[in-house]
């Protein structure tokens, strides 16, 4: 795994999953790998006390994309150990439907965390959907009981994205504390939590933070000042070269799609001035998996406390 000390350099630009000149590649897809085997001794351990952990998914309709990332939660439990609990209902569910499903999952004992697949069809209402979710089986870190908590510094599950993130760069030695963080995005599921984790005082974080946005008037000016620059836009080669700090690590959490070619929010010039750099591929998604299973573990292991 690459570090500051003595990583691996990569050979192209991010564009093609390398850093061009220099800039230590945030291997994100080895480094999900190491927390994988570390969880399935974790899992193992659990299942010696009678705890085996289970991880259930929601699945409406047949949107290939929400079919396939549902797919791969489902093979990462099952090299870690993780029993699958799925429920596929179709599109023409009723919302009486999907709430007696999401009940069943909250009283099931053997579900330990779950969650309800994005995006619902459009006569389901999401937001109540996800507020019927037990915050203690959130896996998503999303609710807003678990959104408070994490306001709070209180001990909970927290948002897999931008806790892969804070994962990432500690595992590759980017120094964080005391430093200048720059969000950019301000949504959800990444902006918003990531920006409140990274201020708080806790191992990898206690920066100080600015969040902006694709509304902000010369966006490069903020940037420029990041020792840690975060993308999560969804807009393709939003951060250029130009807005960076020489040196800084820089990390593309956005995506989007030119038909079947997934696009970052990061140019591919970024790898000639950043000191740190995600790939196109391999580097936040990864992360995202691993800290799901990992919600799903530590949601077991209260269970097992509870017994």
């Amino acid at each position: 795994m690459p570090s500051q000390a003595g990583g691996s350099r990569g050979s192209g630009g991010t564009g093609s999953g390398g850093t061009g000149s220099g800039a230590v590649l945030l291997d994100g897809a080895g480094l999900a790998a190491r927390i994988r085997s570390e969880l399935a001794t974790d899992v193992a351990y659990l299942v010696s006390r009678g705890v085996t952990p289970g991880l259930g998914t929601i699945l409406v309709g047949d949107d290939p994309a929400s079919a396939r990332y549902v797919a791969m939660k489902h093979e990462d439990c099952a090299e870690v150990g993780i029993v699958s609990v799925h429920a596929h209902l179709p599109a023409s569910v009723s919302a009486g439907e999907l709430d007696e499903t999401i009940r069943r999952f909250n009283e099931d004992p053997t579900v330990d965390a779950y969650l309800v697949q994005l995006p619902l069809p459009a006569h389901l209402d999401e937001e109540a959907a996800l507020l019927a979710v037990d915050p203690d089986k959130d896996v998503d870190g999303l609710h807003p009981v678990n959104l408070g908590r994490l306001v709070m510094g209180a001990p909970g599950p927290l948002p897999c994205t931008p806790a892969g993130i804070v994962e990432l760069l500690a595992a590759h030695g980017v120094a964080v504390d005391g430093r200048h963080a720059v969000v950019i995005g301000r949504g959800l599921t990444i902006g918003r939590p990531l920006a409140l984790l990274l201020a708080l005082r806790r191992p990898g974080c206690n920066a100080a933070v600015t969040v902006v946005h694709t509304g902000v008037r010369d966006l490069g000016r903020y940037v420029r000042d990041g020792d840690v620059v975060v993308a999560a836009a969804g807009v393709a080669g939003l951060v250029t070269g130009s807005m960076v700090k020489p040196g800084a690590a820089v990390v593309g959490a956005g995506v989007s799609w030119a038909g079947r070619k997934l696009l970052s929010d990061l140019a591919d010039d970024v790898a000639d001035v950043a000191g740190f750099v995600t790939p196109r591929i391999g580097g936040v998604g990864p992360m995202t998996r691993a800290m799901l299973l990992r919600n799903a573990v530590e949601a077991a292991r209260r269970r097992l406390a509870r017994t």
